[in-house]
């Protein structure tokens, strides 16, 4: 492209402008004048242009039958007998037929009469005819035999002839013998299917005489014959193609039928006009037209296009230079459809090759040019109608009324009108009418019917109208139509494809300038000025009008049904916007988005009042939460169905509907929903009513949705108000509803339950699943419920939430407590009840006589086998309840996410917790032993338990019975909850199983929340007012209103329960294991070789016998037996793990007894006990280690069956295991490794004192002093041994902590080692006495100094009684 082109768009608006604002000079009439088409115009010449490609359309040929002459005619056969015996003689076996050739030859004759003989000359009616007539003859019985015992060919054809003569014969007057001839014709054909089987079987070699015979036979016949192949319903001759003349009917005019449709024509006036104008619309006409455009063309003259029509001379030196190729073809066109117009000039010879002049110089040379084309025209040997196009131009020719053309400047067609364009265009807009009201006849997606277009195709080529001006016109009667509202948006879309996608291709493309190119590849600089300004003109107007029709369409878009925006949207964006030619300015576009917004809004405002006045009352007093939750329903409906609707495209011009929907209608409906919670609320409250939980979650779950919502689409703007704050009672009427609900139903699901395992019969052994039954699963399927109905309310505010949690934590404390308390005594009264053989004793001791055989009988059956304790299985149930309970108690305080609400609160309650005192506090009181308790059984002992009451008579608790004990150790721990100082009373009792139970003795304790204002633990030795004394030891914690708080209580709860179900249970069994590891089992044991002993002694030998293993385990054997009987009966109820804590526990018992064994307890006074000589010990480590392997007991592949190791080894165990090292040790050397234990133990206190004062921490030291109010409690301290700080509720919150508890307490005691088990050998050495009160006082004193360490810490952190300060009312430490 040359600088020009290149500068083309640089100008191109600037000659749009001055075209469009009439500032341009004058242009040639072709393109600046203006001309008002009436429809007459319009018909005439869209007719004459019809009728044109009538005249010039390939002419029709059609197939002529000429006759050839009539052969002279030939006598038929006269004599066929003698025929067949001279060309079929039968007496040769070499011509005869094959054996079993009649049924092919039946079957092939039945194909021939039904029709289906495939070969040539078989299928005519006579021919049928006559096979059929044979047929019948060729099917008789006696014909039949005769031809398959003979197989001779005469019969056949004999018999063929007949009945062919007979069949032709019909239909005849006497006289005629035209018919004797089909008679031979017929027999050939009988002939040739005889060879034709032959040939099919494979006789051509086997039947050579044969064949060649018939072969002479059937050319005989058709000697002088027609052709078998041709019907013999015709006469021979040759078929020629003639061209068939024109008629110039109307009805033989598709396109002029095309025409008088679009004008609404009859064809009889379209006819009578035709008739009218023959003479003058003619092709020579036609040709003047084209020679007279050729001549304005080169002359650059009005009735063509010129170059002041384009805006650069190359596009009109491109189009003119393409023209005359286009001009070439249709004069030869109109030549080769008469060719009588090349003929009339001069006929001398000249190449046929040789050039036409390129603009007209003479005569001459005119005639010359038509010479050369009716050369070729009338050349055999060209290949097409088209061969010369490339050879020949038709530029220089000329008629001879060129000197008028020449000479008169106005344009004088008789088929191109004088605007072109203008005409095209109102004839498109009369075709495009026509197809829209009648769409049938249209493409679906096309605006024009192929009549039409092809209509318009033609137009376009005679009258020389280019492509883009074509497809211009097109774009402008559409947008005209669209204007005028007679077409849709997709109509328009449909025209904007027309103009620009491709034309399908075609074999012979019409002769206009790019054709096959479209508006978006047809370079703009190649338009015409006016085409350009025209189109430019209809995208500004299209624009306007779809903007107008797309306000119009989203006005409605908030409605159930609106009219879809998207097909105005894709013109817009696709066809406008995106086109070159169209600038759009920002203050428009800024300009329409704020006119679409605020009409938007409006119909907002409207569709929400429409809401309104559809869902709330007139009335106040009607008002109900369903109201509000119908309004927020319909005005979330209405925003999801427009979130939904405009998801691909949510902004149209930069809007965006459901932002304007959202800003529109949700601070109304926010405003409204706010005023009609409140307005239904005071309503409820002055008629003293409660509105429903369940319409207030489903307002809050409505509510949540629009914030949601609003959130998502206005995300600057807040919500109007705190949703949850203004519900929040809902949920605290629930959770109070659910807690008044909570213990009820635990009472009824304890009631309901037979704690049964939940098998499938006698035969089945349950699973640990089963093992537990419906009154705990049903607590926690309540306990789910509660906390998911608080989870599916996804409540939004995460303090709110984690007080709900807080809340429900306390309700399912105190829903397992309950459980525990009731189960627990349940468990308490089968277990204590009388077993059969209990009941057959109770007689016999009613008298004191016969209580003394009683206790001669039990002293008698220990040497007898004992029979196992008859456990009932729904007391093992409920065991297994609250283990599962545990269990289940921990994957509830996952699901509830108990440490992360703990840490919401914490972060906003925590300043406030600090300087705030606890209401309550909580009381934990260990019974741990009693010491030299008063007899009361005949046998020298007793067997004592504890009950605790408070002042106002309120039983506590009550500890399991330690049978035959005067130093018994009960280890049981209860929770007291105290809001002020509270006297505690424990009693010691003697149970005995019938008559009432024996006093023991009494002490008292005074639990007053100022005494532990540290918050540490405490041990007290309380003396009974009869003898003995009893020791407890006391820590309290503050009642806190906090999750894990609960969590901890609950699972406290279960496990006291279920530590004291199991010590029920070991107890049964602890009898038999204090009797089997006895110091009385022991000497039993070594005294049973007394013999052996005195022989040995009397003979003075040095060595005493030694016991064997066999002897030290069968000694044992009584005990393994036991608890195999035992374990056996639970193991069919008890689960896995339950089973494993019961084992762990009597391992335990285990341990004490034979601890207690080897060693006194731990106290400051010296024992009577005897130590146990080498021998003695011996045994008993024996034993030791036969009962770990019995209860570590293994399969063959070694998989632990029992408890395993690492449970078995506990710090009690290594205790024992380190004592044989020290038991034989002199005094004074265990009394150095005592003292060294000692000093280090009191480095360790210093240091963590010094490190706690540093630190500024509240935590206890490991070794804690004495009450700062002992004068009013008894001694502070008097235990010689180790306190270590117990667990806390906080510490048992979950499994977790449990364990890690556990873990830390073993690794404490490992790494921690205490003299505890040195002192306590002491006991038995007489003269470590003193050194023994000594230890008392320096522990005395240490507890002293710590406790005397951690008030000075306090009150330096804290200040004395300060107002603000971190101590309350009686100087007890806020928390």
């Amino acid at each position: 492209m040359s600088f020009a082109s290149r500068k083309s768009y640089q100008q191109l608006n600037r000659h749009v402008n001055s075209v469009q604002d009439g500032e341009r000079r004058a242009r040639a009439d072709s393109s600046s004048r203006q001309l008002a088409v009436s429809h007459d115009d319009a018909y005439t010449y869209a007719l004459r242009v019809a009728y044109l490609h009538y005249l010039l359309q390939p002419k029709t040929k059609r197939k002529q039958w000429v006759p050839a002459p009539k052969p002279p005619p030939r006598t038929h056969t006269s004599n066929i007998g003698d025929l067949v015996k001279e060309f079929v003689p039968g007496n040769s076996s070499s011509v005869k037929l094959p054996h079993n050739f009649r049924g092919p030859l039946e079957k092939r004759i039945e194909r021939v009469i039904m029709g289906a003989e495939r070969t040539p000359g078989f299928n005519d009616a006579a021919v049928k005819k006559t096979f059929a007539q044979a047929y019948t003859a060729f099917t008789e019985q006696s014909f039949r035999k005769n031809i398959d015992k003979e197989r001779k060919v005469e019969p056949l054809v004999l018999i063929f002839y007949s009945a062919a003569t007979k069949a032709c014969s019909l239909g005849h007057e006497p006289g005629d013998d035209s018919w004797k001839l089909l008679v031979d014709r017929h027999l050939a054909l009988f002939v040739r299917l005889l060879a034709n089987i032959l040939r099919d079987q494979g006789h051509e070699r086997d039947k050579p005489e044969l064949m060649s015979r018939l072969t002479t036979l059937e050319k005989k016949l058709l000697t002088n014959d027609q052709n078998l192949f041709i019907d013999t319903g015709q006469n021979s001759g040759n078929t020629i193609e003639v061209i068939v003349p024109l008629s110039y009917d109307v009805k033989d005019m598709p396109m002029v039928q095309a025409v008088a449709r679009i004008f609404g024509l009859s064809h009889s006036d379209v006819q009578s006009h035709i008739d009218a104008q023959r003479q003058n619309w003619t092709e020579e006409a036609a040709l003047k037209d084209l020679k007279a455009y050729q001549h304005r063309l080169n002359s650059n003259m009005s009735g063509a296009l010129r170059s002041q029509d384009f805006d650069v001379d190359e596009a009109y030196q491109e189009w003119k230079k393409a023209e005359a190729p286009f001009l070439s073809q249709m004069m030869l066109e109109i030549l080769t459809a008469q060719p009588e117009l090349a003929r009339r000039s001069t006929t001398f010879s000249a190449p046929s090759d040789k050039p036409l002049p390129s603009s007209p110089t003479s005569a001459h040379a005119e005639d010359r040019a038509y010479s050369d084309l009716g050369r070729a025209l009338s050349n055999p040997n060209r290949s097409s109608m088209y061969g010369i196009d490339n050879v020949l131009s038709l530029g220089s020719m000329s008629l001879d009324d060129t000197s008028s053309i020449r000479t008169v400047d106005e344009a004088n067609y008789t088929f191109i009108p004088p605007e072109p364009r203008e005409f095209l265009k109102i004839i498109a807009t009369y075709a495009l009418e026509f197809d829209a009201m009648h769409d049938g006849e249209a493409e679906e997606s096309s605006l024009f019917s192929k009549q039409s277009m092809d209509l318009l195709t033609e137009l376009c080529v005679r009258w020389r109208i280019p492509q883009f001006t074509r497809l211009v016109v097109f774009l402008e009667v559409a947008a005209r139509r669209f204007t005028d509202t007679l077409f849709t948006v997709i109509d328009l879309d449909n025209a904007f494809e027309l103009v620009k996608i491709p034309p399908p291709e075609v074999k012979k493309p019409p002769h206009i300038y790019l054709y096959n190119e479209t508006l978006a590849t047809i370079d703009r600089s190649k338009w015409t000025l006016s085409d350009y300004a025209i189109y430019q003109q209809t995208l500004y107007t299209l624009n306007e009008a779809l903007l107008r029709d797309l306000y119009d369409t989203l006005m409605h878009c908030y409605e159930p049904k609106p009219p879809s925006a998207g097909p105005a949207i894709h013109v817009l964006t696709n066809h406008i916007f995106n086109d070159p030619s169209f600038s759009q300015k920002e203050e428009d576009s800024v300009a329409f988005a704020r006119t679409l917004e605020s009409g938007l809004r409006e119909q907002a405002a409207l569709v929400y009042r429409g809401f309104l006045d559809a869902e709330v009352p007139q009335s106040q007093q009607d008002w109900n939460f369903s109201h509000v939750v119908e309004l927020g329903k319909s005005v979330v409906k209405l925003c999801e169905r427009i979130k939904k609707r405009y998801k691909n495209n949510p902004e149209i011009l930069g809007v965006n509907p459901l932002t304007v929907l959202v800003e529109t209608m949700f601070p109304n409906f926010e405003d409204d929903a706010h005023e009609l919670i409140r307005k239904i609320v005071q309503v409820a409250q002055s008629r003293g009513e409660e509105l429903p939980l369940q319409d207030g979650f489903d307002l809050y779950k409505e509510l949540v949705e629009i914030r949601a919502i609003h959130r998502s689409s206005l995300p600057s703007r807040p919500f109007t108000f705190d949703i949850e704050e203004l519900l929040v009672d809902f949920v605290w009427r629930w959770i109070q509803n659910a807690e008044a609900r909570a213990e009820e139903f635990v009472e009824e699901a304890i009631k309901q339950d037979q704690f049964q395992v939940r098998g499938h019969g006698p035969g089945h052994i349950s699973l640990d699943s089963e093992r537990h039954s419906h009154s705990i699963i049903d607590v926690f399927q309540l306990f789910h419920q509660t906390a998911d109905q608080i989870f599916q309310l996804e409540w939004d505010n995460d303090v709110h939430h984690a007080r709900f949690m807080t809340a429900l934590s306390k309700i399912f404390a105190n829903s397992i407590a309950k459980y525990c308390e009731i189960v627990d005594q349940r468990f308490v009264k089968e277990m204590d009840t009388p077993r059969p053989n209990e009941k057959e004793a109770a007689a016999v001791t009613q008298t004191t006589q016969g209580r003394f055989m009683q206790y001669a009988k039990d002293a008698w059956n220990t040497k007898e086998k004992i029979e196992p304790f008859q456990f009932y299985p729904e007391s093992l149930v409920k065991l297994n309840n609250i283990e599962w309970a545990m269990q289940e108690l921990d994957k509830l305080e996952k699901s509830m996410n108990v440490d992360a609400c703990a840490d919401i609160l914490e972060k906003v309650d925590g300043p406030r917790r600090q300087v705030r005192r606890p209401a309550k506090y909580v009381f934990t009181i260990k019974i741990v032993e009693a010491e030299e308790l008063k007899a009361c059984d005949p046998n020298g002992t007793s067997d004592p338990y504890v009950v605790l009451v408070d002042e106002y008579q309120k039983r506590l608790h009550k500890t399991r019975i330690i049978m035959r004990s005067l130093n018994p150790r009960w280890d049981e721990s209860v929770d007291v909850t105290v809001s002020g100082p509270l006297n505690i009373v424990a009693t010691i009792w003697d149970y005995d199983t019938f008559g009432d139970h024996d006093f023991v003795g009494r002490t008292s304790l005074k639990l007053d929340p100022i005494h532990f204002s540290d918050y540490l633990p405490r041990e007290f030795w309380l003396d009974l007012d009869t003898q003995g004394r009893i020791l407890l030891r006391v820590s309290m914690e503050g009642e806190r209103d906090d999750i894990q708080f609960y969590f901890g209580k609950a699972f406290r709860h279960l496990k006291r329960t279920e530590r004291d179900m199991v010590r029920k249970i070991t107890d049964k069994l602890t009898r038999h294991i204090n009797t089997s590891l006895s110091y009385e089992a022991l000497r039993g044991l070594l005294g049973r070789n007394l013999a052996s002993q005195v022989n040995s002694f009397f003979k003075r030998s040095s060595t005493l016998p030694q016991l064997t293993n066999d002897e030290i385990e069968n000694a044992l054997q009584s005990l393994f037996t036991y608890f195999n009987e035992n374990f056996a009966t639970m193991k069919e109820t008890l689960t896995d793990a339950t089973m494993v804590a019961v084992m762990t526990r009597l391992w335990k018992e285990v341990l004490m007894a034979i601890e207690a064994l080897v060693v006194p307890p731990l106290s400051e006074k010296p024992s009577n006990q005897r130590p146990l000589n080498q021998r003695e010990l011996d045994v008993v480590y024996k034993w030791l280690e036969l009962l770990f392997e019995f209860f570590n007991a293994r399969d063959e592949d070694g998989e632990v069956l029992g408890v395993p190791a690492e449970v078995l080894k506990s710090p009690k165990y290594h205790e024992l295991a380190s004592l044989n090292y020290f038991y034989f040790e002199s005094t004074e050397s265990l009394i150095r490794i005592s003292e060294r234990m000692a000093a280090a133990t009191a480095q360790r206190q210093q240091a963590q004192l010094q490190g706690q004062m540093s630190s500024n921490r509240l935590s206890a030291p490991a070794k804690l002093g004495t009450s700062l109010s002992g004068a009013h409690a008894g001694p502070a301290f008097a235990s010689m041994g180790t306190i270590r700080r117990g667990k806390s509720i906080m510490m048992s919150r979950n499994l977790g902590t449990m364990r890690r508890a556990k873990e830390e307490k073993r690794k404490e005691a490992q790494a921690d080692p205490s003299d505890d088990m040195i002192l306590r050998i002491l006991r038995m050495r007489p003269e470590a006495a003193g050194y023994l009160k000594e230890r008392h006082r320096q522990k005395e004193r240490m507890a002293a100094a710590a406790a005397a360490a951690m008030i000075v810490r306090q009150s330096v952190s804290q200040g004395w009684n300060s107002a603000g300060g971190g101590f309350g009312r009686g100087g007890i430490p806020r928390r």
